[in-house]
């Protein structure tokens, strides 16, 4: 385990949501993995049986109350993701070599598991581009969404950014990051081991309460969850850390591999001016320039991000539908919100604080 390595494919990340009760069966989260094999070489794809659509960040409700109106169950389904995870990377876990015939025996296994299991449908959630390539099938659709992400244009630091800025934006930066300091707040990164039981502890707090906020629940990850990654990912974690008279009061947690930073959750004690852009935005993004990393991504959705420097870029998913004539209506509503998505891209690009090169 390296921190070359893609997080949430490894066998760390995902056994652990199983292990914690955070995706398994009395979740709607029921694993039924894939493994391929060709002579010496194995790879692993994660698959799961699902009943409910959350945690995917891919909305197909629409197309769920549709199958209701016809009379029709889109539950169960099948989906190959990494649970509550809107991050692009490996869908399958193994050697390089992967082929295009690789990808049809699998989607041969998906058709067989889905008559097993009555799903009416398989979902191959933000692959990357290379194996993305590889499932190129006429029997899958394609849809495309959008992320903003951050990327690294070989800044010394963080000021090396905001002279990239129009000075209107590098102005509304400085003054926000100028009034979280006059709050009393400072802030600590924190990585691996230097994040001990009791900022694990107000971090995980602060979890449940951003959710209790947002939704009524308690968000969809266990404590225990945490406490595993913490002990077998803890190369490849950070915190950001906000501390007022010595006392930690915010946090925001990051992953990260050889390239690239990813945002995962925040909490606060109270509300704090500005505090959630400086942990969430501007401390990853000098934590990615200090790494040499090329791209933070800062997780699903959030437009405000653009004028902050955060770059519009596509995401895709892939789709198996079983009934012949849902799959006909459903690749008519891809094409159309495809190009919706990409003139949306091109209108947002206009919204970026750069200077005109």
């Amino acid at each position: 385990m390296t921190t070359s390595t893609y997080p949430f494919i490894t066998p760390q990340f995902l056994d652990a949501l199983e292990q914690s009760q955070s995706a398994d069966a009395a979740s709607g989260w029921q694993p039924i993995h894939i493994k391929l094999d060709d002579e010496d070489k194995t790879w692993f794809m994660p698959l799961y049986l699902k009943n409910h659509s959350m945690g995917e960040y891919v909305f197909d409700y629409a197309w769920a109350n549709a199958y209701h109106q016809h009379g029709m169950d889109y539950y169960p389904k099948l989906v190959t993701a990494v649970p509550f995870t809107p991050s692009t990377g490996e869908r399958l876990r193994g050697p390089t070599g992967l082929r295009c015939e690789h990808a049809g025996q699998i989607l041969d296994q998906i058709e067989f598991i889905a008559d097993e299991t009555a799903a009416s449908s398989w979902h191959l959630l933000f692959p990357n581009d290379e194996q993305r390539s590889v499932f190129n099938d006429q029997r899958l659709l394609t849809r495309e969404g959008v992320q903003y992400h951050w990327f690294n244009k070989d800044y010394k630091d963080f000021e090396g950014y905001l002279a990239a800025m129009t000075s209107r934006k590098r102005k509304m930066i400085n003054k926000e990051r100028a009034r979280v300091r006059a709050q009393n707040i400072n802030i600590k990164i924190l990585q691996g081991s230097e994040i001990d039981v009791d900022v694990w502890a107000l971090f995980y707090q602060l979890y449940e309460r951003t959710y209790a906020k947002r939704n009524g629940t308690r968000g969809y990850l266990t404590n225990t969850f945490f406490n595993l990654i913490s002990r077998d990912l803890h190369e490849q974690i950070a915190m950001a850390v906000a501390y007022t008279n010595g006392q930690p009061i915010a946090c925001a947690l990051y992953l990260f591999d050889h390239s690239t930073l990813y945002g995962r959750y925040w909490g606060s004690v109270d509300e704090f001016q500005y505090l959630h852009f400086e942990l969430c935005y501007y401390s990853g993004i000098e934590f990615a320039i200090e790494r040499g990393l090329q791209r933070y991504d800062a997780g699903a959705q959030g437009e405000h991000k653009l004028v902050r420097g955060f770059e519009p870029v596509q995401t895709y998913s892939l789709h198996w539908i079983k009934d012949e004539q849902f799959r006909d209506a459903i690749r008519r509503f891809t094409t159309s919100e495809k190009q919706a998505v990409r003139n949306h891209i091109e209108q947002a690009k206009t919204l970026l604080p750069f200077k005109q090169q």
